[in-house]
């Protein structure tokens, strides 16, 4: 049953409505975050305070949910000098094996001010015997410095009993976590190390301009690196920041891009969670689908309405659940579903029955989430979802414009791209009669 389009607005309203009071607990709490961020300065000026955190407050307004923040510290380090270098066994002590798409960071040698965070490669596999920066003695001594900052600001009166929490320090992660308490909210921020490094401009992979982007947003967002540890003895390249670059650049476009992020997260912390010890769906995969949205819906003729905005992301994830495939924007050989304990069947019949009806869904409720078992499928709708992942012409805009047509919610009316989806159409006959 199509929902109108006061029901839209209506939901969306009470969404945003809670965004205000979301940003002024994350402020609270950032701000005791950065009090100990400072005591760890003072003692060990390598690590630096970094006070532009907007793109962290963005997010944790957006995010329906209680998700950790990131919170990156930068080393006091000069990235463009170090080499960076695939890691290799020899790199790692024995029977710890470096993970793809990991590196180590050599520094330049000697009097670098880093000895006491490096360590010796070997010889033989490098050829030199350069010093490498090990993230597990980078996160040890913040570690320790954070636990003296604490013990610091607490001696002070600064911290208040309750404010804050430091036993998931304990936790042998590649984060350090604490839990800050702001009014009747904690909020969880993992503390990650972070080199920064210049890079030359990418040739991404699958984006061939900012199509879809404000112009220049693709490259600002990639024109660093962000090296954090993936190991004790690795780093990796995160994307963390430069995915939230790009959603503070949609941000500046016309249009409800955002809301239908916020309406898609709402559904999946309220219906689309899954019971306790299973993998849901996170605010990262919905981050992606918004992002490949942009891509694959360029027309601002796309984002002319709420609904409208909302079933161009429903698509592509549907997409994704149905073939157990969703590419990371920035890295499309990387598949973010690989290797997580989701349900993907169960997940895929959730998001189904809201493209379905989502009338049914468009209301707050306390409990048991809504009942997902409406009429039958349109069979023709899967099997087009179902179609084989190795034809790229499956991941173009004339292929999910076939798709916002089965739902009825295809109004676009360019010529040339209405002819290109009927023509692959034709094509999907011919191929699977």
């Amino acid at each position: 049953m199509a929902a109108s389009a006061s029901h839209w607005h209506s939901y969306l309203g009470v969404i945003v409505s809670c965004e205000r009071q979301r940003l002024e607990h994350f402020q609270r709490a950032e701000d005791i975050l950065l009090t100990l961020l400072e005591g760890v300065h003072a003692r060990e000026p390598r690590f630096l305070v970094d006070y532009a955190r907007n793109l962290e407050a963005f997010e944790f307004a957006l995010c329906a949910s209680e998700d950790a923040v990131t919170m990156e510290v930068p080393l006091r380090i000069d990235g463009d000098a170090l080499r960076v270098l695939a890691c290799r066994p020899g790199d790692t002590p024995a029977g710890h094996r470096p993970g793809l798409g990991t590196f180590c960071l050599e520094v330049p040698s000697p009097g670098t001010d880093l000895e006491d965070w490096t360590s010796t490669v070997d010889v033989m596999e490098r050829g030199d015997g350069a010093g490498c920066l090990v993230p597990g003695k980078v996160l040890q001594h913040l570690k320790e410095l954070l636990v003296s900052a604490i013990v610091h600001c607490q001696r002070l009166f600064l911290l208040q009993p309750g404010d804050l929490s430091a036993e998931n320090l304990q936790e042998d992660a590649m984060e350090l976590s604490l839990l800050i308490r702001c009014g009747w909210k904690t909020i969880r921020f993992d503390i990650v190390p972070v080199v920064r490094r210049r890079q030359e401009p990418l040739r991404l992979k699958g984006q061939q301009s900012d199509r879809g982007f404000p112009k220049g947003s693709l490259w600002k967002a990639m024109e660093d690196t962000h090296f954090v540890p993936a190991s004790p003895h690795c780093w990796r390249s995160s994307t963390h920041l430069p995915i939230l670059k790009l959603l503070q650049a949609v941000d500046m476009l016309k249009g409800p891009h955002l809301d239908s992020l916020r309406l898609l997260d709402q559904l999946r912390v309220q219906d689309w969670e899954e019971e306790a010890g299973k993998g849901s769906l996170t605010f990262n995969h919905l981050k992606m689908v918004l992002l490949w949205s942009m891509e694959l819906f360029p027309s601002p003729e796309d984002w002319q309405d709420l609904e409208g905005s909302v079933y161009r992301l429903l698509v592509i994830l549907l997409r994704c659940l149905a073939t157990r495939h969703l590419p990371h924007f920035l890295h499309p050989e990387e598949n973010l579903f690989q290797g997580e304990a989701l349900d993907l069947t169960s997940l895929y019949h959730k998001v189904e029955s809201f493209a379905q009806d989502p009338r049914r869904f468009l209301r707050f409720h306390f409990g048991l989430p809504a009942r997902t078992n409406s009429w039958p499928a349109d069979p023709s709708t899967r099997a087009l979802l179902h179609l084989p992942t190795k034809d790229r012409s499956y991941w173009d805009t004339a292929y999910f414009d076939i798709l916002l047509n089965q739902f009825q919610v295809y109004r676009i009316q360019d010529s040339a791209r209405r002819s290109a989806a009927s023509q692959l159409l034709s094509k999907i006959r011919q191929v699977n009669p």
